[in-house]
């Protein structure tokens, strides 16, 4: 799979570009604040319908403007897709597939695959639970429509719980309507807590290799899943919970507490790493990302990185850069000297200013 052209119109700083990729590698470098960032958002939008950065659709329209286009042509195997993807400030996004409305984002998932990596992913050891599983389940509902569609409603699920428990404190009688929230809440969690422990164990059969090479052979980096319950426990615990939750407001039980924990040995890097294997260790999962994809859409991933080498020491970013191998690859970045220095092939080289794009080879 690689992408061919991106068009947008009227997202965040663009009134409009036309931008052709090459297959292999693409740099997209220029001063801060230009707008290179947006490139790689507006493609991460294209194949998840949503933002890395978590921003609405409105946050993304251009100043001024109510809509805004992404429109992304994709090749695979000789075939070419169009992904068109409407943001509309006062409604929901449009989506459409070769001209085609769809109705669901999930028909849309699988069709463009992206890993995605940016400075903030080398702190997602050190910082709190809330990230890590944002990792995962931005790589999941990827890979998995039946992760998405039960994700989405354990959210929806969680949120109007939630909205009952404050109503509590002027509906008492409303009390005996919860069970039926906790049993929703528990069929739909139990299948994340399920596919999450599964995705554990996929991406520690990537990183073991990975990880022992970034690290000279030295360490041995296991990811372990830490279920906030037990799916045999989750049913009993909500009940046992309901006092407490009514007390604050609040769902204190599921899979949307759930956390990730690194070992090297039997250290908890998250507490008592190094920065140098915190990042080590940042590193390996998105290389072992990349790696899991492949295995399970059997194609490679549109590689992104977002300037992420100026956050790499020289051995790390040598390590990357020849991990990449045949993957189409677009990277931000401030400069070429990374580059030069590293002797890196590069297939096409863009310089990014003040919302234009102008290809330099």
């Amino acid at each position: 799979m690689i992408i061919k052209s991106l068009e947008l119109s009227d997202f965040r700083n663009y009134e409009f570009l036309q931008i052709a990729f090459d297959k292999g590698t693409n740099i997209l470098y220029g001063d801060n604040a230009q707008g290179k960032t947006n490139i790689l958002e507006a493609i991460f939008v294209s194949a998840t319908t949503k933002s890395h950065k978590g921003s609405k659709d409105k946050d993304m329209i251009r100043f001024g403007k109510e809509e805004a286009h992404i429109r992304t042509y994709l090749e695979k195997e000789d075939l070419e897709n169009k992904v068109d993807m409407h943001l509309r400030s006062a409604r929901s996004k449009g989506i459409a597939i070769n001209g085609k409305k769809i109705k669901k984002a999930a028909e849309l998932l699988g069709l463009l695959n992206v890993v995605f990596f940016s400075p903030e992913d080398l702190s997602i050891i050190k910082n709190g639970p809330g990230e890590r599983r944002r990792f995962v389940d931005m790589e999941l509902c990827q890979l998995d429509s039946f992760y998405l569609y039960n994700l989405n409603h354990y959210n929806k699920i969680v949120n109007q719980r939630n909205k009952l428990l404050k109503d509590l404190a002027f509906h008492p009688e409303l009390k005996e309507t919860l069970g039926i929230w906790d049993a929703q809440l528990v069929s739909f969690g139990s299948k994340i807590i399920e596919r999450r422990k599964l995705f554990a164990e996929q991406l520690n059969e990537m990183t073991v290799d990975i990880h022992k090479k970034l690290s000279g052979g030295k360490e041995t980096l296991k990811i372990i899943y830490e279920p906030d319950v037990a799916m045999d426990d989750f049913e009993e615990k909500c009940r046992n919970n309901q006092e407490r939750d009514i007390r604050l407001k609040q769902t204190t039980t599921g899979p949307h507490r759930d956390d990730f924990s690194f070992m090297i040995g039997t250290v908890d890097i998250r507490k008592f790493g190094s920065q140098g294997q915190q990042r080590t260790a940042a590193l390996s999962l998105k290389l072992s990302e990349i790696e899991l994809v492949k295995k399970i859409s059997k194609d490679s991933p549109v590689l992104l990185l977002d300037d992420v080498l100026s956050e790499l020491d020289s051995s790390r970013q040598n390590y990357l850069l020849n991990s990449i191998g045949d993957i189409q690859t677009i990277i931000t970045c401030t400069g070429l000297d990374d580059f030069i220095n590293n002797r890196f092939e590069i297939n096409k080289i863009f310089r990014v200013t003040n919302g234009t794009a102008a290809s330099e080879n």
